[in-house]
């Protein structure tokens, strides 16, 4: 499992100086050539776009089990959105303001939320007296569908019916479309601090949580 830290906000690459008034146009096509190699190289090599491109009908992206920490100094607007659970309730992020909250992307017949689904029970359970909150997000299942799946497996804690996409969208920025199971770590600002694509392992996401609960 790869883990990266972002220490720094990425900023854009500077402009070349103009160098007169007349410019060449005989690179033009080596220019093109150049892109497109590229851009095909970073379609063969990205495993959300080999998903992507493949066209077997499961309907999800897996994702790689990547993790990404985000430095304090580097994180973005805290997420804003108003949403309904699938008990009826309206949960804005201005519920879990002052709180570590984490959001996991799920749909009951995706294989890998399945198998994670034990360890975010235990361990929505174990940081539960530290104030920590834990959200589903259903992307896909009828209300029916979803609260078997919180039966089967002993879930105790909400999900979002994001049948419309509008979770989704919020946290576009962050998620894949589509790239399920995906799991946020929001700071107590409401800011992403952590990002798994793919199963979380159990360990992985205990101290992801641990380290923004221990934040001041």
């Amino acid at each position: 499992m790869s883990r990266q830290l972002f220490r720094h906000a990425p900023t854009g690459a500077p402009r070349a100086p103009k160098s007169g008034k007349h410019r060449s146009r005989t690179n033009f096509p080596v220019l093109i050539l150049t892109l497109s190699l590229l851009i095909s190289g970073c379609a063969a090599t990205d495993p959300l776009a080999q998903q992507a491109a493949a066209g077997d009908n499961k309907n999800y992206i897996a994702g790689d089990g990547s993790v990404s920490e985000y430095a304090p100094e580097t994180r973005g607007e805290p997420v804003e959105l108003t949403a309904e659970l699938y008990d009826g309730t309206t949960i804005s992020s201005a519920d879990w303001a002052g709180k570590v909250t984490v959001l996991n992307v799920w749909y009951a017949a995706c294989a890998p939320c399945r198998v994670e689904a034990p360890d975010l029970q235990a361990l929505s359970q174990e940081h539960q007296q530290d104030g920590v909150q834990f959200f589903g997000v259903n992307i896909r299942d009828q209300r029916g569908t979803a609260e078997a799946f919180e039966r089967n497996f002993g879930i105790t804690y909400p999900s979002f019916n994001d049948q419309d996409g509008t979770v989704q969208f919020t946290m576009a920025e962050y998620v894949p479309a589509q790239a399920v199971p995906s799991t946020l770590v929001l700071d107590r600002q409401g800011r992403v601090a952590a990002r798994i694509i793919g199963l979380a392992e159990k360990s992985t996401l205990k101290a992801l949580i641990a380290d923004v609960a221990a934040e001041q």
